[in-house]
């Protein structure tokens, strides 16, 4: 990690887990050292002077001292406390989809300045209140690149043919598109239209400011979060836990929505 006894980074806190009577054991993901574990004693006493700073999804400034097992935090200071996020359940649910993202798809120690950055960054525009839901599929695809699991998206990933148009689909084991002739003996795959498969290759080779001016077609959009949903559950073997969370409060807030258009024309009609 480092050599010196003292050190100081930047950090997202990505993770806390209670320990003992008044301490905490923190998840912080760092532009050069990478996941790093550290204890912070005394932050959960009301009188902590730590404590607000060492919030879930914090960016902060830590001092640490290394200790024989586990890093000790000396010291804090907020850089960015997201505070839109925090103050938005919806907003709170997409953030939090993103660290834990992050944290299973990381090992301890290792840098990954790419994937901070992009983390960094992807709150931020989710605090800003932009396009949620591109934003979340722009940060898997480049996460997924990031951390070794990019998708081919291009010729056929088992006999790299160039694909034409017509029956492609996606093959989590395989790691991307089947063309036609190859996709009947692969298992656990799924069906994509064309329009899904080009943004997913708009998403994956532009940045996020020339993404943001390809708007697809809502089912486009649905089809893209299955697909790549389906391919973080078998790339990790198991389900994202903040994904349950998140569906519901954004089927809660449809719901809304529908229900306010329906008395907006019913009061119309009036």
């Amino acid at each position: 990690m480092t050599s010196q006894k003292n050190y100081k980074t930047e950090a997202i806190i990505i993770k806390k887990t209670k320990f003992k009577e008044a301490d905490r054991i923190l998840t912080l993901y760092t532009p050069h050292l990478g996941k790093i574990q550290a204890i912070a004693k005394g932050v959960r006493r009301p009188r902590s002077k730590m404590s607000g700073h060492l919030e879930l999804l914090t960016h902060s400034l830590v001092p640490l001292v290394k200790g024989k097992n586990i890093d000790t935090i000396i010291g804090c200071q907020t850089l960015k406390s997201f505070l839109a996020i925090k103050s938005n359940l919806e907003l709170l649910s997409y953030a939090l989809y993103t660290i834990e993202l992050v944290n299973r798809f990381t090992e301890d120690n290792i840098e990954n300045y790419p994937l901070f950055k992009l983390l960094l960054e992807t709150l931020n525009h989710i605090d800003k209140g932009c396009n949620n839901e591109l934003m979340l599929r722009y940060f898997e695809l480049r996460l997924l690149s990031f951390v070794g699991y990019r998708p081919q998206l291009q010729p056929c990933v088992s006999c790299h043919s160039v694909l034409k148009d017509v029956s492609l689909s996606f093959s989590p084991k395989a790691g991307g598109i089947l063309c036609h002739d190859c996709r009947n003996p692969q298992p656990l795959t799924y069906n994509i239209s064309v329009d899904a498969l080009k943004f997913l290759r708009i998403l994956q080779d532009y940045d996020y400011h020339t993404v943001n001016n390809f708007i697809p077609k809502r089912q486009v959009f649905y089809e893209i979060e299955w697909i790549l949903r389906n391919y973080i559950r078998y790339l990790l073997e198991r389900d994202i836990k903040s994904i349950s969370w998140l569906d519901t409060l954004r089927q809660q807030n449809r719901n809304k929505k529908t229900t306010l258009e329906i008395k907006s024309r019913h009061s119309w009609k009036l």
